[in-house]
């Protein structure tokens, strides 16, 4: 793979070579088996084309500095699929088929990772979807479970640079009492146009507030928000947030570093009091933002209000702070105290 450039690398769906795949039927899961064919053939009629019944992680493998393999906090993954599968009324992988599907498909894509230094990782996304053909709106537990992966470089192109988020007042992300902190396809499917349109007006992030009452800081289309202020790192506590394992992984790198941590409701007020205000996720791991806006109609040309954190690219001391401790811990350049790195051996 000596055409891939490590260092300009983005965030896309590059083919890999090997696919890892199990079925659940008859109540048990297959043996993992693999296959280079990278389609997959599904009944017309299966669940998940006509009811989106399905479900999705995705966690990434890094080359440290030492030479390992390491994938980061797989068993965290493995629990929040678990979760997502029993909303859906699914079975779902255990933990260690979970994970050592993960690993071979690390390992039977080899040459697609990413070596030390370049800032680049190996994403893996695994699927969980109901394959059983029907039109009642009944669970069924066939269903098929795949780990494919992809070469991954920064999510916007860069990384650690700063970037503008718009709140849409027209547009909604998750109802109370529904589906918002699963990670299900479905979810993401209904940002699709409004991303379109604010990309369109010079937006890289949406930020959504809840639903309900739309008083509060919810989170981004694509991940988590915390905002810094002071010593203290400040995320949202809402039941229509998805359990991002990047912010609890940060969460615990803020205290680690001595700063306090809340997780609480944020009025949207509050957000011209951080200092600094940033996304966190897997994908994104830590993208700060120098301006979020809120406008009532997304398409429009007014904007409401405008809450300020420093200048276009420009990335504060503690987000700079935390995404260094974050990504040192990954690549094997800081100590790994709390076990997060799987080694895949």
């Amino acid at each position: 793979m000596s055409n891939i450039n490590w260092d300009t690398i983005g965030f896309d769906a590059y083919r890999t070579r090997t696919v890892i795949l199990s079925r659940f039927q008859d109540g048990k899961w297959s043996p993992a088996e693999k296959t280079e064919n990278f389609s997959f053939t599904l009944d017309p009629f299966a669940q998940v084309l006509h009811y989106a019944v399905a479900c999705f992680e995705g966690l990434k493998a890094f080359t440290q500095k030492d030479g390992k393999i390491v994938i980061f906090r797989p068993d965290e993954n493995a629990a929040r699929m678990r979760r997502t599968a029993d909303y859906l009324g699914m079975p779902a992988p255990d933990e260690d088929l979970f994970i050592s599907m993960c690993e071979e498909c690390v390992k039977n894509n080899l040459e697609f990772m990413p070596p030390y230094g370049h800032g680049a990782s190996m994403y893996l996304r695994p699927i969980l979807m109901g394959v059983h053909p029907q039109m009642q709106l009944t669970p069924n537990p066939d269903a098929l479970f795949a780990v494919i992966c992809a070469p991954a470089g920064a999510y916007y192109g860069s990384n650690m640079r700063s970037f503008s988020a718009v709140i849409p007042g027209d547009y909604d992300r998750a109802a109370p009492k529904g589906s918002g902190s699963y990670k299900l396809g479905a979810n993401y499917a209904a940002t699709f146009k409004p991303y379109k349109i604010a990309h369109d007006q010079g937006y890289q992030e949406l930020l959504f507030l809840n639903s309900a009452t739309r008083e509060y800081v919810d989170e981004y289309g694509s991940s988590n928000f915390f905002g810094i202020k002071g010593n203290t790192y400040v995320t949202p506590l809402s039941d229509s947030v998805l359990p991002s394992i990047t912010n609890k992984s940060l969460q615990q790198v803020a205290k680690d570093l001595g700063m306090e941590v809340e997780k609480r409701k944020i009025p949207v007020e509050e957000l011209a009091e951080f200092d600094e205000a940033a996304a966190c996720g897997t994908a994104v791991v830590i993208t700060p933002m120098y301006r979020i806006d809120i406008k009532p109609v997304l398409g429009g040309e007014e904007i409401e209000r405008s809450f300020t954190y420093g200048e276009p690219e420009k990335v504060g001391p503690v987000c700079t702070k935390l995404y260094k401790t974050l990504t040192g811990i990954q690549n094997g350049e800081l100590p790994d105290t709390h076990g997060w790195c799987h080694e895949v051996r």
